[in-house]
């Protein structure tokens, strides 16, 4: 009986088409489901790419202070 609920027929896909027709109208609905379609495609896109994760890399060329508080003597001034 709970797998019945997953299902959706034909009469509840038109209910659901003509309540979201009365709602936001026939001028909007399409741009909406354009919307959706490219949100679904760029989804997909997402979802066949290979991921590649970026490591943090420090590109200041200047040497700052050291973390620890003890640095050399050429940046201390001594």
């Amino acid at each position: 009986m709970a797998t019945q609920l997953l299902f959706i027929g034909t009469t509840e896909l038109l209910l659901i088409g003509g309540l979201a027709l009365l709602l936001f109208g026939g001028k909007k609905l399409p741009e909406m489901m354009k919307g959706l379609g490219q949100g679904v495609q760029s989804f997909k896109k997402g979802m066949n790419e290979p991921v590649v994760e970026e490591q943090e890399e420090d590109t200041d060329p200047t040497p700052g202070p050291s973390p620890t508080g003890v640095g050399n003597a050429a940046q201390d001034g001594q």
